[in-house]
């Protein structure tokens, strides 16, 4: 429960604006640019700081960002890691999961494939008090439904 002091020293939200922009390569440009514009968000501080924040990643590796905009024209942002899709294609070597899963195999990973995509899947916010077990089989499920099928080790 938030106490009065919290409530009273809150700002009021004027919008939450969900992007996917390449790491490292937040620009003006559109789509950063219209989309904070709109809310006389300053531009050039987002950038900077989303691409100090995803320097680590290759660059174009498809980053989530979640902008919380503040009336007073101030923000906050959270970056999430790429999606697992994105990182199953990457394993896999595919452009594009299968058209009829469960009939046509698109690709083959083993368990080290989704062992490792889940270790990096941890470090998001959402996932960070899950147990690596359950990360491991939602990321299977995914893989499944994109006709990627999963085995203990390669033949």
């Amino acid at each position: 429960m938030a106490t009065l002091k919290e409530i009273l020293t809150r700002r009021p939200v004027a919008a939450t604006i969900r992007l996917t922009v390449p790491a490292g390569g937040a620009r003006p440009a559109p789509p950063v640019g219209p989309a904070l514009g709109q809310y006389r968000l300053n531009l050039m501080a987002f950038c900077k700081d989303f691409n100090a924040r995803t320097q680590k990643y290759k660059p174009d590796t498809p980053m989530a960002v979640t902008i919380t905009a503040f009336k007073d024209n101030t923000f906050e942002f959270t970056v999430k890691s790429p999606s697992v899709t994105w990182y199953l294609k990457k394993a896999a070597g595919i452009e594009s999961g299968s058209g009829r899963p469960g009939h046509v195999v698109a690709s083959t990973l083993t368990l080290k494939h989704i062992y490792d995509i889940a270790k990096v899947k941890q470090s998001d916010p959402y996932c960070q008090y899950m147990p690596l077990e359950s990360i491991c089989k939602s990321i299977i499920g995914t893989a499944n439904s994109m006709g990627i099928k999963v085995v203990k080790e390669l033949d």
